[in-house]
């Protein structure tokens, strides 16, 4: 989502309000912009679109260096991703810039107009503003007047305020987004969005706490609780490698992360496979024979990783398994109870709908544990258990090694708990951690596809709809190649479980609709089988993923396959994957579209 930036540091900020906006791109943004004050005037440059947009416009109008600014990557939400509601918004004395949705804002609005406020822009930012401005009016003290101004908020918000005249004072406050605050070397502080976006600055974070307050100068900082209280949050020392952001020698981030996942899945797995005895090692505290039920719960890919280990878990640990999409879970009533282990799996640790899922689990007594990226991350933090993934950053908005190490984490997890609870033998265990530890060698084994791949996507970039065929763990694999596709190539696209073609979709299939069938050789192939017969009888346009022995059988009957290295069907989810994130990322590179960065989407969706 939106990206922050805030320095106070009194040394010109330009350069590095804009080195750190170029940091936070990967939340996905569509306008930016940044605020600077200097001897009582305050500059202030905006543009829609990229950041090399308002970088134009910095170069051309000549913004003032300053020694305090903010800066801000804005994904629209309320207004359109125009100038005039890109960030920062001032409202008199009042500069601020903002991520999340105030739910409440129609109502302070009209609050607002009808008390004579003139509203500039659509977004509920300039509300903030304009209630601070106010309470300003009331209230000299800068520290009560902003923390009675934002408690009027309903919502989930990050801000960077600075007040005019003020040059030594920087703002921070947040309530269900993340902000962090960056500790200069020598002088100097920061806030931002997340560690990375201070990485150039700073490797002495402080990660604010729900409804916490900074203000900090060039000198000091003081953090306030909810409650007004001042308190002391604990500093720790984060590195952040920069050269993670460098695409390399790939044209995209996606590329990059994409053959990346050998080298992340051994990482990850490394953290839970003993090489040498080919056992798993859990986090002591999880104990499965305190539950009766497992109940996951995530948002996009990371909701069809689940998916995925819902196959794992219940064969290999013999208990009822749900899975839920957060948005969803979160607004029903869920039997929840201390039987239940509840799991949430996310690449940022932030996802709000995950994150909200997670407080009402725990609300209602359940152990919950979960799967992310950022071990620093809220979620990380408030979640009992924690299996970290070890996918470094990622960049493009689409998900591709972040999903493999999550399933990886997923897997080894199935592992460890179906011998926990006696499900599965001491040498079933043994062999299926062989099994994974063979993994980052099929991973790259796959990559000898993409020859084949770049072919069919060259097919698939003229065409409006495609669909995805699967069966057991290929199901969810099926959705993240639609997925995938949808995401950066704008191309309709939808899986499906291959048995539920009968009930419906085969209606759609005729020479003109592509079909993906994702069909590993193994228990359900015969089944599988079938169902590519019933859409060649169709004329349907098909070709299938399968090993070399079945791709041969399947090219005799006229229709088109690709052969992927042979492996167990523990295995299977893992490198079926592998082909439909190349598809889609070929298909949008031959389409021309923004690959990492697609419309409307971003990284970290930290609004519901």
């Amino acid at each position: 989502m939106c990206g922050i930036i805030g320095i106070v540091t009194g040394h010109p900020v330009v350069t590095g309000l804009i080195s750190s906006l170029k940091l936070l791109e990967y939340r996905g943004y569509d306008s930016a912009g940044i605020a600077t004050m200097q001897d009582g005037q305050v500059w202030r440059e905006r543009a829609a679109g990229k950041l090399a947009n308002l970088e134009k416009k910095i170069k051309d109008d000549g913004v003032s260096e300053g020694g305090i600014g903010i800066g801000h990557t804005r994904w629209a939400t309320h207004g359109a991703p125009t100038e005039g509601n890109a960030h920062p918004h001032i409202v008199d004395n009042v500069i601020i810039v903002h991520n999340g949705i105030i739910e409440n804002y129609a109502e302070l609005r009209d609050e607002l107009i009808k008390n004579g406020a003139n509203i500039q822009s659509q977004t509920d930012t300039e509300v903030i503003g304009h209630l601070i401005s106010n309470q300003l009016k009331i209230d000299s003290n800068i520290e009560t007047a902003v923390q009675t101004a934002v408690g009027r908020l309903t919502g989930a918000f990050a801000l960077a305020i600075m007040i005019k005249g003020e040059e030594n004072l920087l703002i921070g406050a947040r309530k269900g987004c993340p902000l962090v605050v960056g500790i200069g070397d020598v002088e100097g502080h920061y806030i931002g969005s997340d560690a990375l976006a201070l990485s150039p600055f700073s490797r002495q974070i402080i990660y604010l706490e729900e409804g916490d307050f900074v203000f900090a100068t060039r000198q000091n900082f003081r953090v306030f609780d909810q409650a007004g209280t001042l308190v002391t949050r604990d500093v720790n020392h984060v590195e952040v490698q920069s050269a993670t952001m460098d695409k390399g020698n790939h044209k995209h981030f996606m590329a990059k992360e994409f053959f990346e996942q050998p080298d992340v899945v051994q990482k990850t797995l490394s953290h839970y496979l003993d090489m040498k005895s080919n056992q798993v090692t859990l986090d002591s505290k999880l104990d499965i024979s305190k539950f009766e039920r497992i109940v996951m719960v995530s948002c996009g890919t990371a909701y069809l990783a689940a998916c995925v280990a819902k196959y794992w878990l219940e064969e290999n640990v013999n208990m009822s398994v749900e899975v839920d999409v957060a948005s969803e879970f979160r607004y029903r009533k869920p039997a929840l109870n201390e039987k239940c282990l509840f799991v949430v799996i996310s690449q940022s640790g932030e996802t709000a709908d995950s994150l909200a899922a997670l407080r009402m689990a725990k609300n209602k007594g359940c152990t919950t544990l979960a799967i992310v990226n950022v071990p620093t991350s809220t979620m990380a933090r408030e979640a009992d258990i924690i299996l970290p993934t070890f996918a470094g950053i990622e960049v493009c908005v689409a998900s591709t090694k972040a999903f493999m190490c999550q399933i990886s984490v997923l897997a080894a997890l199935s592992i460890g708990l179906g011998v926990q609870i006696g499900r599965l033998s001491h040498a079933d265990a043994t062999s299926m951690a062989k099994q994974l530890a063979q993994l980052p060698r099929l991973i790259n084994d796959c990559f000898a596809v993409e020859k084949d791949i770049v072919k069919l996507a060259h097919e698939i970039a003229n065409v409006e709809h495609v669909l995805f065929l699967g069966r057991n763990t290929s199901y969810p694999i099926a959705m993240e190649g639609a997925l995938k596709l949808k995401e950066i190539t704008y191309i309709h696209a939808e899986g499906y479980a291959a048995g539920e073609l009968k009930h419906g979709p085969i209606a759609l299939v005729d020479e003109n609709m592509p079909l993906i069938i994702i069909a590993p050789d193994n228990e359900v192939y015969e089944k599988t089988r079938s169902n590519i017969e019933e859409i060649a009888a169709r004329g349907g346009d098909i070709t299938v993923l399968t090993t070399q022995k079945r791709a041969k059988e399947i090219q005799k009957l006229g229709l088109k396959a690709i052969a992927l290295p042979d492996c167990s069907s523990f295995l299977a989810p893992f490198i079926y994957t592998v082909p439909v994130q190349l598809l889609a990322y070929h298909t949008a590179v031959h389409m021309g579209t923004d690959v990492d960065q697609p419309r409307n989407l971003a990284k970290s969706v930290t609004v519901e």
